[in-house]
C-alpha cells in the first residue's frame, strides 16, 4: 500500500469540511392538495376558508436554504386549477341535464295537454244537399252554452238558439227573396254576448240547396245591403238584447259548400258601430270564420281517414 505524505501544517483551515445542504422540508400532510377526482364520482365541496390548510405556531415556516419563505410548488398549483376546471364542468353539467330534465318534462305535459297528434282525416263533399242531406242541429252549430275561441281569453256567452225551416225569419227584403230562391230549407242561429258585454249578436247557418246557390246569395247580398234592400234579423233573447235586432246593426256573411253562414252584431247600448271598429271586426272573425265555417263546417267537410263518408246519416238530434 503506498503511503500519501501527511499533509502540510495549517492545510486543514484552507479546506473546510462543506457544510451539509440544508433540504427543504415536505410540506405537512394536511396541506397536501387532494387528487381531482375520477369523473364517475362526485366532486368534494370547496374547503371553507377555516379548514385551509396553514403552518401551527410551533413550526418554523419553510425555508428554501437561503432563508427566503418556501412557495406551492407548479405540482400544487396544477392541482388546484385541474380541481378548480374539475368543479365547474361538473355544475355545468348538472345545470345542462337539469335543464333537459325539465324541458323535456314541459314538452310531455303539452303533449298531453294538447291530446296528442289530431286523427288524419278526408275531405268529405258538402257541395250540395243531395250528397249532405243530414240536416243541421242546435246541438252541431251550438252545442254548449259558450263558444270559446281562444282558450286565455272569456268565451261567447249562448243566450238563445233556435232551429226553424222558416228562413224568412232570420232575414228581410231582398236577402229573404234570394234565400227563397236558392231552396233554402232551414236555419241554425243563435243570439251571444260578446267575451266583454260590449257587444251583442245573432250568428248561424242558412241550408241551401248546393253550393251554387249559397255562392248566388253571397254575391247577391252585398248590394242589397249597401242600398239597404235587404237585411239579416237579429232574434231578441230576452230582456236588454233588443238592440240586436236594430237596423243600425252591422252584419257579415261567408259560403261554405252549400251552407251560408252570417252574423248580425250591435252594441248593447245601441249606439251605431264605427264601420272601421276593430273590436266589432273581430267578433265577425271569431264567430262566422272560426266557429261557424272553421269549426262546425269543417267537421261537416271532413271525415276520419279510413272511414266512409256519413253523407246520408243523420246528425245527433236531427
Amino acid at each position: 500500500m503506498v503511503r500519501r505524505p501527511p499533509a502540510p501544517p495549517g492545510s486543514a483551515r484552507a479546506l473546510p469540511p462543506s457544510p451539509t445542504p440544508r433540504r427543504v422540508p415536505p410540506p405537512p400532510p394536511a396541506q397536501a392538495l387532494p387528487p381531482p377526482p375520477t369523473p364517475s364520482r362526485a366532486l368534494p365541496p370547496a374547503p371553507t376558508p377555516s379548514r385551509a390548510a396553514a403552518p401551527t405556531p410551533a413550526r418554523e415556516p419553510a425555508t428554501a436554504g437561503d432563508g427566503t419563505v418556501a412557495r406551492p410548488s407548479a405540482k400544487a398549483k396544477l392541482q388546484a386549477l385541474i380541481s378548480g376546471i374539475a368543479a365547474l364542468v361538473l355544475l355545468g353539467v348538472c345545470g345542462l341535464t337539469s335543464y333537459f330534465l325539465v324541458a323535456d318534462e314541459r314538452e310531455g305535459r303539452d303533449a298531453r295537454a294538447s291530446g296528442g297528434p289530431a286523427a288524419a282525416t278526408q275531405p268529405r263533399d258538402i257541395s250540395s244537399q243531395a250528397v249532405d242531406p243530414a240536416p243541421l242541429t242546435v246541438e252541431e252549430v251550438f252545442p254548449a252554452a259558450e263558444i270559446v275561441i281562444n282558450s286565455a281569453e272569456p268565451p261567447y256567452e249562448v243566450l238563445k238558439t233556435e232551429v226553424t225551416p222558416d228562413c224568412r225569419s232570420a232575414a228581410g227584403g231582398g236577402i229573404a227573396e234570394l234565400l227563397d230562391g236558392a231552396g233554402c230549407t232551414q236555419v241554425v242561429r243563435a243570439t251571444l254576448r260578446s267575451p266583454t258585454g260590449e257587444f251583442l249578436l245573432t250568428a248561424g247557418i242558412f241550408n241551401l240547396v248546393d253550393q251554387a246557390a249559397a255562392d248566388r246569395v253571397h254575391e247577391g247580398t252585398k248590394p242589397l245591403v249597401a242600398e239597404e234592400k235587404g237585411r239579416f234579423q237579429g232574434m231578441v233573447a230576452g230582456a236588454d238584447t233588443e238592440p240586436v235586432a236594430l237596423s243600425s246593426a252591422q252584419v257579415g256573411w261567408h259560403s261554405r259548400g252549400h251552407y251560408l253562414a252570417y252574423a248580425v252584431i250591435a252594441k248593447t247600448t245601441g249606439d251605431p258601430i264605427d264601420p272601421g271598429d276593430p273590436h266589432a271586426r273581430q267578433i265577425l272573425y271569431d264567430v262566422i270564420e272560426l266557429h261557424l265555417r272553421g269549426t262546425v263546417l269543417e267537421r261537416r267537410a271532413t271525415v276520419p281517414t279510413g272511414e266512409a263518408g256519413p253523407a246520408a246519416a243523420a246528425h245527433p238530434g236531427s
